[in-house]
């Protein structure tokens, strides 16, 4: 199996992908493939490296959320703080450094809260979240392409925002929601 999500009984066939697109980021591949019930035909996958992200809460139960700008999505967007795993580099070491980049804190106490799988029709992303408690302030140091406000809310507050629609990041909806037992424990 392919992944850190569970076996199945059935394993696909996959012959050698054929690479037609490689950027810094992404590679795009034609991949050969036998389904279950034995149809056999060309899948188009998008493979990326994964990456990390962090439900940040502090000591009074406050989350914090990243208002960015992103132009794939069309504009603004409430995130959790979150970047991609770089070569050789554990889930937890990119959570930690993005959380030190994009928002400026470093925390004491890490817990895993589990994988997603943010588009698995299409794209090969597994995204390992995190929960980081004991936080306190350093240096912020974004990547130039990064346009990123720091905001603080109630968890209950930013929760409400996931249920209606305001938060439309998967990776955030999942850490927050994957979190709230934390956060209630808090309150």
């Amino acid at each position: 199996m392919r992944g850190p999500f569970p076996a199945s009984p059935w394993e696909p066939a996959i012959k050698t992908p054929r690479t037609i697109y490689e950027g810094k980021i992404i590679r795009l591949e034609i991949e050969p493939v036998e389904l279950p019930d034995g149809r056999r035909f060309d899948l188009e996958v998008v493979r990326h490296p994964g990456g990390a992200a962090v439900v940040a809460l502090d000591e009074r139960g406050w989350v914090c959320l990243l208002r960015q700008y992103r132009h794939a999505a069309g504009g603004w967007l409430w995130e959790l703080p979150a970047g991609k795993l770089e070569p050789g580099e554990p889930p937890l070491r990119t959570a930690q450094r993005e959380l030190a980049e994009e928002a400026g804190l470093h925390g004491e106490r890490w817990q895993p809260l589990g994988t997603i799988a943010s588009s698995p029709g299409i794209l090969a992303e597994t995204i390992h979240l995190f929960l980081a408690q004991g936080l306190h302030s350093g240096e912020r140091n974004m990547d130039e392409h990064e346009l990123i406000e720091v905001h603080w809310f109630p968890f209950a507050e930013a929760l409400e925002w996931a249920r209606s629609g305001v938060i439309v990041d998967a990776k955030t909806l999942a850490g927050l929601f994957r979190a709230q037992p934390f956060a209630e424990a808090i309150s």
